[in-house]
């Protein structure tokens, strides 16, 4: 009896207390709100080019492969910055060394592979500029990684938040129509941080291209995305 009595009143203090929490301090309950989420979209013209060139070398020695794939590298290093890229829009993003392996599993020799990731500003010369570190490094060459950005887009961003607060508006107001209450003012705006989308693979090494290879750039949408929450009534 005892200890059905204290469960009871201990379910009714638990009741009490999710009744005071629902209730402002003031005593009065909290006012109706209605929240939306919205993505603002702009189109913007990519003006950057990050690739990521790798250099692999084998030889029988971890020494010898890694003085093998100095000198590609500095070859490689030498035709960028020879066409334009400036020592801030490059960077080693990558260097390994691991042995190579036979049908019957023993050490045949070292694999060293160094990666650099440039930027490129001058897109009209970033197919002729991927074609020479191909000639300089031959079948050494490696693209690993392309991505077109564009480098200032904070302008196009502004544009993509005023339209994405707009469209969360134009849905508050449809649901408040919809459920026969009056749109009151907004109370919070917060912007959904998203991750940006992954590089876009390159299909061939450089090496292997007849021609200046062509690189398009195409156009790049930028979206913000707001949750909006108004009040209503």
């Amino acid at each position: 009896m005892k200890r059905a009595l204290a469960l009871a009143v201990a379910v009714a203090a638990l009741a009490l207390s999710g009744c005071t929490a629902a209730a402002s301090p003031g005593g009065t309950a909290a006012p109706p709100t209605v929240t939306t989420r919205a993505t603002g979209t702009v189109t913007g013209t990519p003006d950057l080019l990050t690739v990521t060139l790798g250099v692999v070398t084998r030889a029988g020695s971890a020494t010898d492969a890694l003085a093998a794939n100095a000198t590609a590298a500095d070859d490689l290093l030498q035709v960028l910055r020879d066409g334009g890229v400036a020592d801030a829009d490059l960077r080693t993003s990558g260097l390994s060394i691991g042995p190579t392996y036979g049908d019957t599993g023993r050490i045949t020799g070292y694999e060293v592979s160094n990666e650099v990731t440039a930027t490129l500003r001058d897109l009209a010369a970033a197919g002729g500029l991927i074609d020479a570190a191909g000639r300089a490094v031959g079948d050494a060459v490696r693209v690993q990684r392309l991505e077109f950005s564009v480098d200032d887009d904070s302008a196009a961003r502004a544009d993509a938040r005023a339209d994405a607060v707009g469209r969360a508006r134009a849905q508050a107001e449809q649901l408040a129509e919809a459920g026969g209450v009056a749109l009151g003012p907004i109370l919070s705006i917060t912007e959904i941080v998203a991750d940006r989308s992954p590089p876009v693979p390159f299909a061939r090494d450089a090496a292997e291209q007849a021609a200046t290879t062509p690189l398009l750039p195409g156009s790049q949408e930028i979206g913000v995305t707001v949750e909006v929450v108004h009040a209503l009534g």
